[in-house]
């Protein structure tokens, strides 16, 4: 099955199409990670986008649900150069795109496609499985909206609030598109987490009588995300704050700073970062928009910066008990230093 990906500049690839016929169309964005192909592609932050992969071989050990980050698949489309007809564990990749109705590519030279997304910045695309009609692959691209006018928040929230009992502190978290992977980590701690949609007002929240507020992961533009960052602006000081990856930036702009759109963003398990005692570690990360420093207002200190291009990756602001990152401190590729470094201090950190 022939399949063909256009770029909005006028490039086109063709190769295999992967899982059912169809077109979708998305910004296209690559994660350099070489494993957790599952855990990524079913990131609720990658709804919008069209996910390629940088490793050259995807799909090895087959489709492990355990380790889903939500209920299935966010991405619109999988780019890949190579998929495992004969994985470790059924089903394949390619099974499970077909049964799922899910689209995808393979065949194509990911390294070149890399290369232009680095050297040009992050490019609208589509997707044609069924057809290899490269013209009017690229003419669909160059029709898609931009990222940022569109809303995907509500599409991976929570559509009512629920509760996952635990003897611990009570977090209020604020569902942006959440990873599973994060409430696990606050259910090792005996949390008691109280989950609500992303339209969650102030007063609702604070019924609840939370020992903390924390916000959550989610796709697209953080200023699409308004009513989050009423509930960071009228709670900060109140209760403390918690933000991951998202919720950084949404806790940014209700303190009255800024966020800008990355060239290409940070997607990937290796990203090194280096916290203010000059330690370093080594993150997953997935986001296309940053902090800007110089609009985060008095009082806030900056902890965590990227080590390769200097962007902010996390803030405190000790006066309002407000503790943020930007990487994904509980997908801990190996080592554990992330997860226990971050949870564990802002655990203790709730009165």
């Amino acid at each position: 099955m022939k399949a063909v990906l256009g770029l909005e500049d006028g490039t086109f690839v063709v190769g295999s199409g992967v899982g059912v016929e169809g077109i979708c169309s998305g910004e296209l964005v690559f994660s350099t990670q070489m494993t957790g192909y599952m855990e990524a592609l079913t990131d609720p932050s990658y709804a919008g986008q069209i996910l390629m992969f940088t490793y050259p071989l995807i799909g090895n050990y087959g489709v492990d649900h355990q380790n889903f980050e939500s209920s299935g698949v966010r991405a619109r489309a999988l780019v890949a150069r190579e998929i495992s007809r004969t994985p470790t564990t059924k089903p394949s990749v390619a099974e499970y795109f077909e049964e799922n109705g899910l689209l995808g590519i393979s065949d194509v030279d990911t390294r070149n496609l890399t290369i232009k997304t680095r050297t040009v910045g992050t490019l609208r695309a589509s997707l044609i499985v069924g057809s290899d009609d490269g013209d009017e692959a690229v003419r669909c691209a160059r029709a898609a909206p931009p990222l940022s006018d569109l809303d995907l928040i509500a599409s991976v929230s929570c559509r009512e609030p629920y509760r996952i009992s635990g003897p611990g502190k009570r977090i209020a978290v604020i569902d942006l598109g959440v990873k599973r992977q994060i409430l696990a980590s606050l259910r090792q701690r005996d949390a008691d987490i109280l989950v609500f949609p992303h339209t969650a007002a102030p007063d609702e929240v604070m019924a609840a009588e939370p020992d903390a507020l924390f916000i959550t992961n989610g796709p697209g533009d953080p200023r699409k995300a308004v009513d989050a960052i009423r509930c960071v602006r009228e709670l900060a000081g109140a209760v403390p704050v918690i933000g991951i990856c998202m919720g950084i930036q949404v806790v940014a702009l209700a303190l009255g700073g800024e966020t800008y759109k990355m060239k290409f963003g940070h997607r990937g398990t290796n990203q090194p970062v280096r916290y203010r005692d000059g330690s370093i570690a080594i993150t997953t990360q997935n986001h296309g928009f940053a902090v800007d420093e110089e609009t985060l207002p008095e009082g806030c200190v900056v902890s965590y910066r990227n080590v390769n291009d200097g962007t902010v990756e996390g803030f405190e602001v000790p006066d309002l008990n407000i503790t943020c990152v930007q990487f994904h401190p509980e997908a801990h590729g190996g080592p554990r230093d992330t997860e226990m470094h971050f949870f564990d201090r802002v655990y203790r950190g709730i009165p």
